[in-house]
C-alpha cells in the first residue's frame, strides 16, 4: 500500500487537477464573455430545397447523365460547420431532388479542386466508421415534428451507412434501410446517385397533395475535415438535430399503405465440440426460418420471427478487463438491433468519456438467445411491435426461448411506453419479465428526458427489480444533467444501485454502490491557440467519480481524472494525457486477469497516453498506454492497433494488448498477460465481402477466429459462408474447442 511520501505526492496531484480545474472554467467564462454565443437558435425561416416529378424511371449508375437531372434549379449554397462555424465552404456541394410513383432521387455532386486524389476510404464496411470516410448524409424528418429524423449516408465507393435518431439523443445506428446508391469519382469531385423507395420511407398519410418535409444534407470533406451542410446546425450538435433542418418541398408522395418484407432463410451446418483433446460430439443440420416485417402504417411496425438464426452476426471480441467494471458486450444482432432505441433507455459512459462509468440498462436484447458465454440458446419465435408518433410511443417484444440441457424453457416479455411534451421532452415507463418454470423476475422502471433549451437537458430513471425464487427486491435509480455548448460540456450524473437490483433481462456494471460522477469538457479554439495549421482545438478536462456502498455508507471508490492535454488535430488524429488517483476500498477479493488482491483500502496513481494518427489515411496508428501503481504493485497497459487500407477494398487491421502486472495482489504477483488479434476486410465491391478475425490470449491459452464471407446478391438477400472456431474452459475447468461452418442464404421479398 501506499507510504506516506506516496499519499503526499496523491495530495499534490488533487491540488494540482483542481487547480486546472478552477483555470479551465475561468478561461472559459472569460472567453464565453468576450465572443458571441455559437449555439444559436433555428432560424424561424427554413433554407428550402424543391423536388420535381418525373414520369419515368431513373438508371441509378452514380453518373446523372439523364436529361432530368437538368430539370430542379440549383441549390442553395451549403453552410461551413466545421472548422469555422458559419464559413463559407472551400468546396462547394450540388444536391437535386427528382421523384416518381416509386423512388425519391438524389443527384448529389461533392466538387473538389482535388478530385479523386482527395477522397477518402479505408474499408467498405456497411455502416462504416463516419470519421474515416467522406461522405455525404441525408436526414429526413417526414412528419415534422423536429424530433424524429431517418438518416441515410454514403462514401463516394456507394458503401451506405443508415440509422433512426431520435431527439438527437437516442439512435438505432444498426437499422437497415432497403435502398439503392451508386457513386463515380472525377477530376472535379464525385457524385452520389441515390433512389429511396417511398416504401421504405415512412411519412404522414395527410389530404394535402404536397408535402413538405424537414430536411438536411451535410457532408465532410475528410481529407480536410470540413463539415459544411444545406441547413446549418452549431457544430457541438448533429445534423439529425432536427429542429435546425431545412424544407425539402413540393413532394407528392403516394399514400402511405400497408408494406411487408419476408426474409425466409435456408441454413445447413457441422458441428463438433473436442474436450481436452478428445472428440464429444459432431452434429450436422439443415434447418428453415425467417422473419416477416410489416410496416402497418407510416407509425407501426410489427416484426416475427420463426427458429430465429444469427449465424451472419458479427462474433465477440476477447477483452482482457482490469477494472472493477464489467465488460460490456453489444448487441449485434440484427433483429434485435432494429427499434433498439425505444427500448434501450438507461445511462453509460459516452465515447468522448463524459457521464461517468456506470452502466444501468434495465432491457439488454443480449440476454436472450445468448448464454453467458456468448453461446446461442434456440429461440422458437418471436415478435416486436413498434408504435412511434409525434405524441406518443410504445412497443412490444416477446420471444420463446428452447429448453435445452444447459437451460430451462424461457418466455421473455418487454413492455414500453413514453409521451412526448414540450419541445423535446418525454416521460416514459418499461416493464420487463423473464419467466421460467421455477422462477420469474420482473423489472419496472420510470423514465424522462427534459431538454430544457437549446444547451440544457435532464435524464432520470427509477428501476424496481423482483424475482420470485430468491424473494429479493432491489432498485436502481439515476439522474443526469448535460450543458453543452460550442465551448463547454458540463455534465452531473447521480446514481445508486442497490446490492439486490437483479434485472436479468437488463445490465448493471455494479451492484451496491452510489455513484456520483460530475465532469466537464473545454474545447477551447479561441486566438491564443498555437500551431493552428495542424491544431484544431484544445480539450482540457476533469471528471472525478466518487462511490459509495449502499449496504453500509462507506466510500469504496474514489477518482479523479484530469486531462490538461488533449489536443484534436485538423487531420482528425489526438494526442492525450491524463493522470488519475484513486482511491479503492475492496469489501471482497478482486481477481483481474488472475491476479488476486485481497481485501482493504489502497491509494495508487495511473497515467494514461492516447494518440492517433489521421485514421482516414491508408496507414494508422492508434496508442493507448497506461502505467503507474495499481492497488499494492504497479500495473502496464498498453493496447496497440495499427490499419494499412491500401486500397477501400482491403483493410488489415493488427492489434496488440499487453498488461504487465510487477508486484501485485496477495501474494505478490508479477506476470505479462498478451492479448493478439488480426482482423481483414476483403471486398470486391461493396456486396462481395470476405471478412475474418483471430485472437490469441495468453490469459487463458486460447485461440479463436472467425472468417465471413458475404454476398448481397440482391438489396438485402444474402448467401452467407461462416467458419468459427472457439477455445474456452468449461465450469469443470476443462478445456473445450468448438468448430463450426455454416451456410446460410436469405432472399427478401418486398410486397
Amino acid at each position: 500500500m501506499f507510504t506516506t511520501n506516496r499519499a503526499s505526492c496523491q495530495f499534490k496531484v488533487v491540488a494540482l487537477t483542481r487547480s486546472i480545474t478552477l483555470l479551465c472554467l475561468l478561461l472559459a467564462s472569460l472567453e464565453s464573455l468576450a465572443q458571441d454565443p455559437t449555439v444559436f437558435k433555428p432560424d424561424s425561416i427554413r433554407r428550402e430545397l424543391h423536388a420535381v416529378r418525373i414520369d419515368n424511371t431513373l438508371k441509378v449508375d452514380g453518373h446523372l447523365s439523364e436529361k432530368e437531372w437538368a430539370l430542379p434549379g440549383p441549390s442553395p449554397k451549403f453552410v461551413m460547420i466545421e472548422p469555422i462555424q458559419g464559413n463559407q465552404p472551400n468546396h462547394d456541394t450540388e444536391v437535386r431532388v427528382l421523384y416518381n410513383r416509386n423512388f425519391l432521387y438524389f443527384g448529389v455532386f461533392s466538387r473538389d479542386t482535388l478530385g479523386r486524389k482527395s477522397l477518402r476510404a479505408t474499408d467498405f464496411k456497411r455502416d462504416f466508421n463516419f470519421m474515416a470516410h467522406d461522405l455525404i448524409t441525408l436526414s429526413f424528418d417526414a412528419f415534422n415534428d423536429k424530433r424524429n429524423a431517418m438518416a441515410f449516408a454514403v462514401n463516394p465507393y456507394g458503401v451506405q451507412r443508415d440509422y433512426l435518431a431520435f431527439d438527437d439523443f437516442y439512435y438505432d445506428v444498426d437499422w437497415d434501410g432497403l435502398w439503392r446508391v451508386r457513386t463515380s469519382r472525377t477530376d472535379k469531385g464525385w457524385f452520389a446517385e441515390i433512389a429511396i423507395p417511398w416504401q421504405t420511407l415512412r411519412y404522414p398519410r395527410t389530404t394535402d397533395s404536397i408535402q413538405h418535409w424537414g430536411f438536411n444534407l451535410y457532408r465532410n470533406r475528410r481529407l480536410t475535415n470540413e463539415i459544411t451542410a444545406f441547413s446549418p446546425f452549431p457544430r457541438s450538435f448533429s445534423s439529425v438535430r432536427m429542429d435546425y433542418a431545412g424544407l425539402l418541398k413540393g413532394l407528392q408522395p403516394p399514400p402511405p399503405h400497408p408494406n411487408v418484407r419476408a426474409t425466409p432463410y435456408l441454413l445447413t451446418s457441422f458441428n463438433r465440440l473436442r474436450e481436452d483433446g478428445q472428440l464429444v460430439s459432431e452434429s450436422a443440420q439443415v434447418k428453415a426460418g425467417g422473419e416477416v416485417k410489416w410496416a402497418i402504417n407510416p407509425n407501426s411496425v410489427l416484426d416475427l420471427t420463426f427458429n430465429t438464426d444469427f449465424a451472419q452476426a458479427d462474433a465477440d471480441r476477447q477483452v482482457n478487463n482490469v477494472t472493477r467494471f464489467s465488460v460490456f458486450f453489444p448487441e449485434r444482432r440484427q433483429f434485435f438491433l432494429e427499434n433498439a432505441s425505444l427500448f434501450g433507455i438507461g445511462i453509460s459512459r459516452n465515447p468522448d468519456e463524459s457521464g461517468g462509468n456506470m452502466r444501468i440498462q434495465p432491457f439488454f436484447s443480449r440476454r436472450i438467445g445468448l448464454d453467458e458465454k456468448g453461446n446461442p440458446s434456440p429461440i422458437d419465435a418471436g415478435g416486436r411491435y413498434v408504435y412511434r408518433s409525434d405524441k406518443r410511443n410504445f412497443g412490444a417484444i416477446a420471444m420463446r426461448q428452447r429448453a435445452t440441457s444447459e437451460s430451462p424453457l424461457t418466455n421473455y416479455f418487454v413492455g414500453r411506453f413514453s409521451e412526448n411534451f414540450g419541445k423535446m421532452s418525454r416521460l416514459g415507463g418499461m416493464l420487463t419479465t423473464k419467466q421460467q418454470p421455477n422462477s420469474t423476475n420482473v423489472v419496472a422502471t420510470l423514465d424522462g428526458f427534459v431538454r430544457l433549451g437549446e444547451s440544457h437537458s435532464i435524464n432520470t430513471l427509477a428501476s424496481v427489480s423482483n424475482t420470485s425464487s430468491s424473494g429479493k427486491t432491489g432498485l436502481s435509480a439515476y439522474a443526469q444533467y448535460y450543458y453543452v455548448t460550442n465551448q463547454l460540456k458540463i455534465w452531473w450524473t447521480q446514481s445508486i444501485v442497490t446490492k439486490d437490483y437483479d434485472p436479468q433481462l437488463g445490465f448493471v456494471s455494479r451492484n451496491d454502490v452510489i455513484g456520483t460522477t460530475p465532469g466537464i469538457f473545454w474545447w477551447y479554439r479561441g486566438r491564443h491557440l498555437p500551431f493552428r495549421k495542424w491544431l484544431r482545438a484544445w480539450e482540457p478536462s476533469i471528471f472525478p467519480e466518487f462511490y459509495h456502498s449502499v449496504t453500509t455508507g462507506q466510500l469504496i471508490e474514489r477518482t479523479w481524472t484530469a486531462y490538461p492535454i488533449w489536443l484534436n488535430l485538423q487531420s482528425g488524429g489526438y494526442f492525450g494525457y491524463n493522470l488519475s488517483p484513486t482511491y479503492q476500498y475492496l469489501t471482497e477479493a478482486f481477481v483481474p486477469l488472475g491476479v488476486n488482491i485481497s481485501p482493504g483500502g489502497y491509494n495508487y496513481l495511473r497515467h494514461l497516453i492516447y494518440a492517433s494518427t489521421d485514421p482516414s489515411k491508408k496507414i494508422n496508428l492508434q496508442t493507448q498506454y497506461s502505467f503507474g501503481t495499481y492497488f499494492n504493485g504497479v500495473l502496464r497497459s498498453g493496447d496497440w492497433t495499427l490499419q494499412l487500407a491500401p486500397v477501400p477494398h482491403v483493410s488489415i487491421l493488427g492489434r496488440f494488448n499487453r498488461n504487465r502486472f510487477i508486484g501485485v495482489g496477495d501474494p505478490k504477483t508479477t506476470a505479462t498477460i498478451d492479448l493478439y488479434a488480426i482482423e481483414g476486410r476483403f471486398a470486391l465491391n461493396p456486396r462481395v465481402q470476405l471478412i475474418a478475425f483471430y485472437q490469441q490470449n495468453s490469459e487463458n491459452d486460447s485461440r479463436n477466429y472467425n472468417i465471413r464471407f458475404s454476398w448481397e446478391y440482391r438489396p438485402l438477400s444474402y448467401v452467407y459462408l461462416v467458419l468459427n472456431h472457439r477455445e474456452f474452459q468449461s465450469d469443470a475447468r476443462k478445456q473445450q474447442l468448438q468448430d463450426q461452418a455454416i451456410l446460410k442464404i436469405s432472399y427478401l421479398k418486398q410486397f
